[in-house]
């Protein structure tokens, strides 16, 4: 439903999400539908995924359990690190099956890896989890928000058995979130839309103004007497200057004085590879007896911490860590693309406060100038930031 919600808010992001769930390894035999639906009030789109003549999702390792339905997190986690996705694209589903995994472990009581998806783990899950990184992604929201969510009652029938409504993982994942009985029976909030609005942050309170620019439909599959059962987005862009972006970050915090400089920079690049590392800062420092130390800081996301714990502590000889969580505020930015000598050039643009625009061009653009003179790439630097800056301040009906 949050899919569909969203492509028939943003129609042009269908082929780019379907490209993006190909590339996670779904065959091209299992059908990829987002269908126009309508019911006795209102036309939006459903979207479905169609096994019928899908495959076993084939283990990676020897051993793996086959079972259709039934992987385990670490499973689904290497073949999404082994899969052609973006990067970006496949950090956000991996957080996303993190948080199920996370709860889903606290509530039966195994360690992460151990856990292992029943109705979760099918090509259709993995499909939804995907496809909804790749529109958060896309559509570039600054906030997201969501009114008081329906209840349900009743039981829902699991692997594990009857279980109540919510289910144990959504009451978990949406802990803190209104909720509100609307009369209807059954499951309203599966387990992968609970996952995807904790992904989100979701504040409880919506927009009170702002200027509606976009609204859509999702349908599901279950159909409801008298009401449709729909989920819908809307699109506000606000009134005033939105204020700056704050999220959460854990720090993790070490020191090391036993380990060759060598041993360092590989373990060092390993962390900073890792899935949920944003960066991962190295610096000397004097620790007692005035000693040398390397002091290791990695930032990171706080549902990976437990796991990034775990590797510092294997890639490195230091024999403890400290961490905590942190506070960041983040100014609005995007990263567009410029046309610039026969070339495509990325650029990130930043808005600061006030609004003054800065652009500075993607490091992994400079790399590949390297057989560039210096004077040359800082010409066509400069040149690329301006024009990214120059076609940023035109609007789309070619006023500035």
């Amino acid at each position: 439903m949050f899919i569909a919600a969203i492509l028939h808010t943003f129609p042009h992001l269908k082929k780019g999400m379907v490209a993006a769930i190909r590339s996670a390894g779904l065959p091209d035999d299992i059908a990829i539908n987002v269908q126009p639906f309508q019911d006795f009030a209102l036309t939006g789109l459903r979207f479905s995924i169609d096994e019928s003549n899908a495959p076993a999702i084939a283990p990676l390792v020897a051993g793996a359990n086959q079972e259709h339905d039934h992987r385990s997190f670490a499973e689904i986690r290497n073949r999404l690190n082994h899969s052609n996705l973006d990067v970006t694209i496949r950090q956000r589903s991996i957080v996303i099956f993190t948080l199920l995994a996370e709860v889903e472990g606290q509530i039966h009581g195994v360690p992460i890896d151990q856990v292992s998806f029943h109705e979760l783990g099918g090509w259709d899950s993995i499909a939804d989890i995907v496809g909804a990184a790749y529109l958060i992604e896309s559509c570039g929201a600054d906030t997201w928000s969501v009114g008081s969510l329906p209840k349900g009652s009743g039981t829902v029938k699991t692997a594990h058995g009857p279980l109540p409504v919510p289910s144990p993982a959504t009451a978990r994942l949406l802990e803190g979130f209104v909720w509100h009985d609307d009369g209807r029976p059954g499951e309203r909030v599966t387990p992968t839309g609970a996952a995807i609005l904790r992904y989100l942050k979701c504040t409880a309170r919506v927009p009170e103004s702002g200027r509606l620019v976009a609204s859509g439909y999702g349908f599901g599959t279950r159909r409801f007497l008298g009401m449709s059962n729909t989920l819908r987005v809307l699109v506000l862009e606000s009134a005033v200057r939105a204020p700056l972006n704050r999220d959460e970050v854990a720090v993790i915090e070490f020191e090391i004085d036993d380990q060759t400089a060598e041993d360092i920079a590989l373990a060092v690049e390993r962390l900073r590879s890792s899935t949920g590392v944003k960066d991962v800062l190295q610096m000397s420092a004097f620790g007692k007896k005035s000693r040398l130390y390397t002091h290791i800081q990695v930032i990171c996301e706080p549902p990976l911490l437990e796991g990034i714990v775990a590797q510092c502590l294997s890639h490195t000889t230091t024999l403890g860590v400290r961490h905590h969580r942190a506070q960041r505020t983040l100014l609005p930015r995007e990263q567009v693309t410029v046309e610039q000598g026969g070339r495509v050039v990325k650029v990130k643009i930043a808005e600061r406060p006030g609004g003054h625009l800065t652009a500075k061009i993607e490091s992994d653009e400079i790399a590949r100038l390297e057989a560039t003179p210096f004077a040359e790439q800082e010409r066509m630097r400069r040149e690329t930031e301006a024009l990214a800056l120059a076609n940023k301040r035109v609007k789309p009906d070619g006023k500035k």
